[in-house]
Formats: C-alpha cells, structure tokens, sequence
C-alpha cells in the first residue's frame, strides 16, 4: 500500500475522533466514538491475562475492538434505542464498501473480521461484541446522570447483559458495574 492509501484510510478513520456518541465523559464533554473503540480495545488487553481467556486470540479481539464502529465514520452514532434495522444495513453497507477499496492485503483481513464479528459464532467475535457493550454501559456510569435520559435507568442495568452472560469473568464485571450503576441512581435521588 502506498502512501497516500494510508492516509486516506487514516482520514476516513479520524472521524471517529470528532464523531460523537450520546455519552459524556466524566469531564462532561461529549464522548467521541474513538473514545469508546479504544477503551473497549482496551478492555479486551486487560482480560487478555484472564485465565477463561487464555486459548482466545485476545490480538483479534482487540483488532475487532478497533474496527467494530468504523462505519459510524460514515454515519455518525445512533443511540441503541433509536437505531433502526435499516441504520445497522446502511452503516454495514458503507463500510463494507470502504473495505472493498483497500488493498488486497489489508481488504481480506477487513473482510474476514468483519464477517467474523457479524456471524458470532466464534468466542473471539462474542467477547468482542460482549465488551463493546459493556464499555458503553461503564462510560455512561461515569457522565453526569443528569445527562442520562429516563429510559436509560433500566437500560443501564440490562444493556449487553445476555451479551456477556457466556462469561464468568464478565458476569464478575457486569456485576461491579451494575452494583456501581444502582448507587449513582440512588446517591441522585433517582428513581429505577
């Protein structure tokens, strides 16, 4: 791949960092989409030293980590509870037809982790898919809940659990976040 193939890719891809989510950061600016890919690769090298997870490919996790919402360059984020079918098939769409332009090298490993991550078959795509959503449930707990809409109240406490639930080290770290999302609830005074 020549040089300016890199940089176009990298620029498609730099969106990610000024594309935002719904989420603020504890420091109360708006998360960006970039935010959440890394901590959720992240997240993935942490549980890499894990016993559970010692025959998973962690490096293709965290690779899967890196890419799972580089359609949102194209899109933007959509909440979880106002996404639509036709949302996913769009975003799907245009990445995939962003990878089909890439060389052939990079193109097939694209390729193949994205039709990995989409099939959930393996326990690498399921720990991937178990991790993007529990990032988002633990970076929510961190902004302010005077940003959290009132849906969100349940949401928190059932978002990505069947997700994660094929993992005692996951069910473990659902149960601390979970624990962490009833306090901040009760210490505002909200009700759930």
């Amino acid at each position: 791949m020549d040089g300016e193939k890199y940089l176009e890719i990298l620029g498609q891809a730099a969106r990610l960092k000024t594309n935002t989510r719904h989420c603020f950061t504890d420091a109360g600016r708006r998360e960006s989409i970039a935010d959440h890919s890394w901590r959720t690769a992240l997240l993935a090298m942490l549980l890499g030293g894990e016993e559970e997870f010692r025959d998973v490919d962690m490096n293709r996790v965290i690779r899967m980590c890196l890419i799972h919402d580089l359609g949102e360059a194209f899109t933007g984020d959509i909440p979880t509870f106002d996404k639509s079918a036709q949302d996913s098939e769009r975003e799907e769409d245009l990445l995939n037809g962003w990878v089909d332009t890439f060389p052939a090298a990079q193109r097939e490993e694209w390729q193949s982790l994205l039709a990995e991550m989409n099939g959930q078959e393996t326990v690498e795509a399921r720990l991937y898919k178990a991790l993007d959503k529990v990032e988002a449930v633990i970076a929510h707990n961190e902004s302010d809940i005077e940003t959290w809409l009132p849906l969100e109240y349940d949401l928190q406490l059932t978002y990505g659990k069947k997700e994660g639930a094929f993992s005692e080290t996951l069910r473990e770290l659902r149960a601390a976040v979970d624990e962490q999302t009833r306090a901040k609830i009760e210490a505002a005074g909200k009700e759930n």
